[in-house]
């Protein structure tokens, strides 16, 4: 994460967590058009269209206020998604045990990128099972350039499943739309 995206986390977190969410990632994007991507999910790991836009309106406040982006930004406030981005140490806790893809941000062994299966947090590192191999590697969490579900049928059946058992969920899982 940027300092720049560490920066708007840390102002946007408090109001994130006070509409009732997760803060999961602040990204700007794009160079003519940017964008301020804010992801973020309920703790049952759902967000539906509904909650991303009560979720925008809690923002838009904050983010006028204090306007710490220079110039002209399109606000996207989004879920994680079923092929959800891992970027939290907690992410890594919460996912263990899918498959997952993830690129670090140097060589080891000749590569950076890996997939396999996320096996947790183990004193700061991330423990992951890689396909072929037999001991589960540890990478320091610092290291992680980008991770992210691999998009599964068990994947999909999960997610819906946690919509369906989510009352308050009216739309789409993790507010997916077609």
């Amino acid at each position: 994460m940027s300092s720049h995206d560490l920066r708007l986390f840390e102002l946007l977190n408090p109001v994130v967590e006070a509409a009732g969410f997760e803060l999961v990632r602040v990204r700007m994007t794009g160079a003519k058009t940017r964008t301020l991507q804010i992801m973020a999910e309920r703790s049952d790991k759902t967000m539906s269209a509904g909650d991303c836009a009560k979720l925008s309106r809690a923002l838009t406040s904050t983010l006028e206020e204090a306007d710490p982006v220079e110039g002209a930004y399109v606000l996207e406030v989004s879920s994680p998604g079923i092929d959800r981005p891992l970027v939290r140490p907690k992410d890594f806790e919460d996912w263990q045990g899918w498959p997952a893809k993830l690129e670090l941000d140097r060589l080891v062994e000749g590569r950076k990128r890996f997939q396999g299966v996320v096996a947790g947090m183990d004193d700061g590192k991330v423990a992951f099972d890689i396909d072929g191999e037999k001991e589960t590697a540890l990478f320091p969490f610092d290291w992680i350039a980008s991770a992210k579900l691999v998009l599964t049928d068990d994947l999909i059946r999960e997610s819906l499943k946690a919509g369906k058992t989510d009352p308050q969920n009216k739309e789409t899982p993790h507010g997916d739309h077609q």
